[in-house]
């Protein structure tokens, strides 16, 4: 009966050409975001590449200043620029401090609209803990980016939707139940049937298309081979959750026209309304402090350490002995006490960039103690960790710049408080920055996407078989 009724599905199918439909939208779909996706991530390549390129002339030049001004000779720049003092090259010749996309950063375009991929930390700087700019484009925030994810998440529900919404309503309608029920098997079974065989084609031709798409993109599946089964799982776990909803409508529902709507309701409430309002409601319990305050803050801090820098200087430099060996020249200049002044503003800032973090930090566990009620979540999670561009990656990123901005501003403070002049000699030992990826195993969104779909199917099927057997007894 089995073998029967797939025989009979794919040729009932066939002749209405809704495969061929099918197929045609998911390949299109499919393309449209791999392309548009490669495009991002191209860019993104280009603009850390440029910004790299930048830093590598300016260095030409810089070399050249040091040569021509050990040399003796006269150069025509600005005497604050001329790379000899530390302080001009650890301002004026910054490291690029670059996240360079991950292989699958396309499948996925994540934080990577909403934060800057590269920064030039100096010495003089601020904390870059606030120097982070965000997308503003409120139409970009709304509906995201036209991406693999995208297609996963928001449309290909969409499609099983339209091919599974009217399964057994349709018997009915056409007037064919009464001739299915006269049959052996049950009618559960049979839905079951006819949609087991929609989810094998949805799930085999998503994949085949995927995999051609890499293929001809150039893309080596092989030495991703661990990235591509994931993303796989999980676009299967997402498809058999639609396909479960679509079984159970189909057994409870009436009409095509009810099951239809029931349907889509169910897509805005899962896909739309449950992850805006669990957004909404961190937003509300976990309210972020105002950047705009802690940047006066900040201005205030300043302004105040600025009247009494002379006396920060004499405690910096008690507090740092080793930076007070040719302090009895007593040859103190604007950066002596400039940098001792930000030291303390950065210590006095610590509680208000805490506070910040650690608020941030509740609102992304909120988040994730909820997160199972919507699939959507989950793979949108899922989909950003595999390419790289999740919160937690550019946290991670944000966190390494910090501290590569450390390691910058202390590379200068001995020559700087030992009045010591940069040479070509030292320009080898400069630090430079390499971004470290943080790899996020996907298996527990995975596993927790199988599980609701099938506590979903057996509390169903459970609770059908229940009804039914006290329809029998009332009946006896």
């Amino acid at each position: 009966m089995l073998k029967h009724n797939f025989i009979h599905e794919l040729k009932t199918l066939t002749r209405n050409r809704w495969m061929l439909f099918l197929g045609i939208i998911i390949l299109v779909f499919f393309s449209f975001a791999t392309f548009n996706g490669h495009q991002k991530v191209e860019k993104r390549a280009l603009d850390i590449n440029a910004a790299k390129q930048e830093v590598k002339d300016a260095d030409q030049e810089m070399l050249m200043l040091i040569d021509s001004v050990e040399r003796g000779m006269e150069v025509s720049a600005p005497y604050w620029t001329i790379p000899t003092s530390p302080m001009a090259v650890g301002n004026y010749h910054p490291r690029v401090a670059a996240m360079d996309p991950e292989p699958w950063a396309f499948i996925a375009t994540g934080q990577s609209d909403l934060f800057t991929h590269y920064v030039k930390p100096t010495v003089a700087g601020d904390d870059h803990t606030l120097n982070y700019t965000e997308m503003t484009s409120p139409i970009q925030l709304l509906f995201g980016s036209f991406d693999i994810s995208f297609v996963i998440i928001y449309l290909l529900p969409l499609i099983i939707v339209a091919f599974s919404y009217n399964i057994l309503s349709s018997e009915r309608e056409n007037g064919s139940l009464r001739l299915l029920a006269s049959n052996s098997i049950s009618l559960q079974k049979w839905v079951i049937q006819k949609l087991a065989f929609r989810f094998l084609f949805v799930a085999l031709v998503s994949i085949l298309v995927l995999g051609g798409i890499f293929l001809i993109k150039g893309f080596d599946l092989f030495s991703n081979f661990g990235e591509f089964l994931s993303l796989v799982l999980v676009m299967l776990g997402y498809v058999l959750f639609w396909f479960v909803l679509a079984f159970i409508i189909n057994i409870s529902s009436g009409s095509s026209a009810k099951n239809a709507i029931v349907l889509l309701g169910l897509w805005v409430g899962l896909v739309l309304l449950v992850p805006s309002i669990l957004n909404q409601l961190g937003n509300s319990i976990y309210p972020m402090p105002s950047r705009t305050l802690m940047i006066n803050d900040m201005r205030q801090i300043k302004v105040d350490v600025s009247q009494k820098q002379d006396e920060i200087l004499d405690n910096y430099l008690r507090d740092h002995p080793e930076y007070a060996i040719n302090d009895t020249t007593e040859n103190r200049s604007f950066y002596h006490r400039y940098m001792a002044s930000q030291m303390l503003v950065k210590k006095e800032l610590e509680p208000a960039v805490s506070e910040f973090e650690d608020q941030l930090k509740r609102q992304q566990q909120w988040l994730n103690q909820f997160k199972w009620l919507s699939p959507a979540i989950l793979v949108q999670e899922s989909m950003n960790h595999i390419a790289g561009t999740s919160t937690s990656d550019y946290e991670s990123y944000r966190k390494q710049v910090s501290e590569f901005a450390d390691i910058w501003r202390n590379h200068f403070m001995p020559l700087l408080y030992n009045n010591q002049k940069f040479s070509e000699a030292d320009y080898k030992d400069l630090p430079s920055f390499q971004y470290k990826s943080k790899k996020t195993s996907v298996k527990a969104n995975l596993l927790l996407l199988f599980v609701i779909s099938l506590i979903l199917g057996l509390t169903f099927g459970i609770s059908h078989v229940i009804k039914g057997k006290k329809a029998s007894m009332a009946m006896n």
